[in-house]
C-alpha cells in the first residue's frame, strides 16, 4: 500500500472485515480472548513442522549419504544443526522491524508462514542443495512469524491484565501440542520411509497452520492493514530497494566465497556465532540510546538485560533436547518400551508432551494466585535452575561406563525432559509475557525480536560448545554445563530485589 493510499479517507469495511475483535470475544477461550486460539493455533502448526523437522535435522546430517543423509559426523551434525537455529532467530530481528516498518505483524505473520512452508516444501526434494535452500527460506520465514505473533498475542491484553500470564502458558500449551506431534509424525516417517518424507510433513503441517490463521483473522486485536510506524512513502520504497539488493548481494558473495573455497561449513558456523553476539550488544545501545525511548521505558530495559542473559542460559541447556540428547539417545538409550520399538527421535516428543501436560497447570495455578504468584524474574530463575537440573541427571546414567556401548533407561531421557519442560515454561511464558510488558512502544515488535535475539545467542553458543561433544566425557559434558546454569538461575534470584524495584508495574 502507498503512502498516498495510506493517508486516503479508508472505504467503509464491510462488517465481516472489522480491524478489533468482535466486544463478545474477551472471554470467549477459556476466560481469555477468542484471537488466543487463532494465534495458539497457528503456533500448533508452526511448531509441528519447525520441531518436526528439527528432531530429524541433527540425525539427517549424522546419518550416512548412503541412508540418505548428509554423512558428518556428531559434533559437526549438531554445531550445523545449532547455526541453523542461530540464523532462523536472528532474522527475527529483521522480522521486527519489518512489522513495525513496513507490513505490520498480521501480513508479516502470514508472509512468514508462506516462507516456512515452501522451506519445508524445499527440503521435500531429496537433494543436498535443495535442503540447504530449504533451511534458508524457513529462516526467513521464522524470523518474520515468531516475534510478531507473540507480539500479537500481547495486543489482546491490557498491561495490567491479570489473565496475561496464563493467557501465555495457554498459548505456549499450544505450541507444545505441536512439538508433542511434530518429533511423532516426522520421526516415525523419517525412520521408516525416509527423511524427505518427515520434511513433506513439516511442510503440510504449516500449510494447515496457514490456512486457519486466514479464516480466525477477524479475532486478532490491533490487526490494521499498514505498519503500527510506518515509514514515509519514499522512505518505504528505498527500505524495500535496499533489502532486494542487500539480500542479493549477500546471496551473491556467500556463493563467489564458497565457490573459492574460503567459505567452508565450519567459518560460516563461526560467522553466526559471531554475528549472534554482536546483535543484541548493538540493539540493546540503539534502544537505550534511542530518543523515541522515555526515560521511563529506558529504565524498564536495564532488569530486561539480566532476564535476556537468563533465557540465553536457559535455551542453550532446552536447544540441546534437539541435539546432544537426541545424539545420546539413538546410541546410548534404549529406544523399546514393553517390546514396541520407536524412533529416537520420539524423545523430543517427551517434551512436548509434558509442556501440554503442565502449562494449563501452571496457568491455573498462576491464575488463582493472582497478586500472590512469584514475582517474574523469579519465575524465570526456576526455570533455570530446571533446566540445569534436566543437565546434572544425566550424569548418573552416563557415568561408570568403560565403552560407549551401554544402554540407559528410557525413563533417564524422559526424567530430564521432564525437568526442562517444566522449565520451559517458567521461561518463556514469563520471559514472552515480560517482554511485551517492558516493551518501549516504538519497538514493541522489534523488542519482542530481543527475545529471541536471545535464543540466537544461546543457539550461537551451543554451536561452538557442542563441538565438544564425544570429545569430552559425557558425564563431564553435562554435569558442567547443567552446574553452569544453576549457578546462574540462584544469581537471578539473588537480584530479585532490585529487578522488582527496577521492573516495576511490571509483576
Amino acid at each position: 500500500m502507498s503512502r498516498t493510499e495510506a493517508d486516503a479517507e479508508p472505504p467503509a469495511k464491510p462488517p465481516t472485515e472489522p480491524t478489533e475483535p468482535p466486544p463478545g470475544d474477551d472471554h470467549a477461550f477459556f476466560g481469555q480472548p477468542r484471537g488466543l486460539l487463532t494465534l495458539s493455533g497457528l503456533e500448533v502448526w508452526e511448531r509441528f513442522s519447525f520441531l518436526g523437522m528439527q528432531a530429524i535435522l541433527v540425525l539427517y546430517f549424522a546419518d550416512s549419504v548412503g541412508d540418505d543423509g548428509m554423512g558428518m559426523d556428531s559434533g559437526t551434525a549438531a554445531s550445523v544443526s545449532a547455526a541453523y537455529g542461530t540464523l532462523v532467530y536472528l532474522v527475527s530481528v529483521a522480522g521486527g522491524w519489518l512489522a513495525d516498518r513496513i507490513l505490520g505483524s498480521y501480513r508479516a505473520v502470514l508472509w512468514g508462514g508462506i516462507l516456512i512452508a515452501c522451506g519445508h516444501y524445499s527440503m521435500a526434494i531429496p537433494t543436498a542443495t535443495m535442503t540447504w535452500v530449504g533451511l534458508g527460506l524457513i529462516s526467513a520465514g521464522t524470523g518474520l512469524l515468531k516475534p510478531n505473533v507473540a507480539s500479537m498475542v500481547g495486543k489482546l491484553y491490557r498491561t495490567d491484565d491479570e489473565r496475561r500470564d496464563a493467557g501465555f502458558a495457554l498459548y505456549y500449551m499450544g505450541i507444545n501440542i505441536g512439538a508433542f506431534a511434530g518429533p511423532l509424525i516426522t520421526g516415525w516417517l523419517g525412520d521408516h520411509k525416509g527423511w524427505h518424507w518427515g520434511f513433506s510433513a513439516a511442510a503440510i503441517g504449516m500449510t494447515f497452520g496457514l490456512v486457519q490463521y486466514v479464516l480466525g483473522r477477524r479475532h486478532l486485536a490491533g490487526r490494521k492493514a499498514a505498519a503500527e510506524f510506518a515509514l514515509p512513502g519514499d522512505a518505504m520504497r528505498r527500505a524495500v530497494v535496499l533489502i532486494v539488493a542487500g539480500i542479493v548481494a549477500f546471496a551473491a558473495l556467500a556463493g563467489v566465497l564458497a565457490g573459492v573455497g574460503w567459505l567452508t561449513m565450519d567459518r560460516f558456523v563461526d560467522l553466526l556465532t559471531v554475528v549472534s553476539v554482536i546483535a543484541p550488544i548493538v540493539y540493546f545501545a540503539v534502544m537505550f540510546r534511542s530518543p523515541r525511548v522515555s526515560a521511563g521505558e529506558r529504565g524498564r530495559l536495564r532488569p530486561y538485560v539480566v532476564l535476556f542473559l537468563a533465557s540465553v542460559v536457559f535455551n542453550f541447556i532446552l536447544f540441546q533436547a534437539y541435539s546432544t540428547m537426541i545424539l545420546l539417545a539413538s546410541t546410548n538409550a534404549e529406544t523399546s518400551i514393553l517390546g514396541f520399538t520407536f524412533p529416537a527421535s520420539w524423545y523430543a516428543s517427551a517434551l512436548g508432551a509434558f509442556e501440554v501436560a503442565l502449562a494449563p497447570v501452571v496457568a491455573a495455578v498462576w491464575a488463582r494466585m493472582g497478586r500472590r504468584q512469584p514475582h517474574a524474574s523469579n519465575k524465570i530463575a526456576f526455570g533455570v535452575i530446571l533446566g540445569g537440573l534436566s543437565f546434572i541427571l544425566m550424569v548418573l546414567p552416563t557415568s561408570g561406563h568403560g565403552d560407549g556401548t551401554y544402554k540407559m533407561a528410557v525413563w533417564w531421557i524422559v526424567g530430564s525432559y521432564l525437568l526442562l519442560g517444566l522449565g520451559d515454561i517458567l521461561v518463556e511464558t514469563s520471559g514472552m509475557s515480560a517482554t511485551t510488558k517492558l516493551a518501549p512502544q516504538a519497538f514493541a515488535s522489534q523488542t519482542m525480536a530481543l527475545w529471541f535475539l536471545s535464543l540466537a545467542l544461546a543457539n550461537g553458543i551451543q554451536a561452538q560448545v557442542v563441538k565438544l561433544y564425544g570429545e569430552v566425557s559425557n558425564p563431564a559434558y553435562f554435569g558442567v554445563n547443567g552446574a553452569i546454569a544453576v549457578a546462574a538461575g540462584a544469581a537471578v534470584i539473588l537480584l530479585a530485589p532490585w529487578l522488582r524495584r527496577t521492573m516495576h508495574p511490571v509483576h
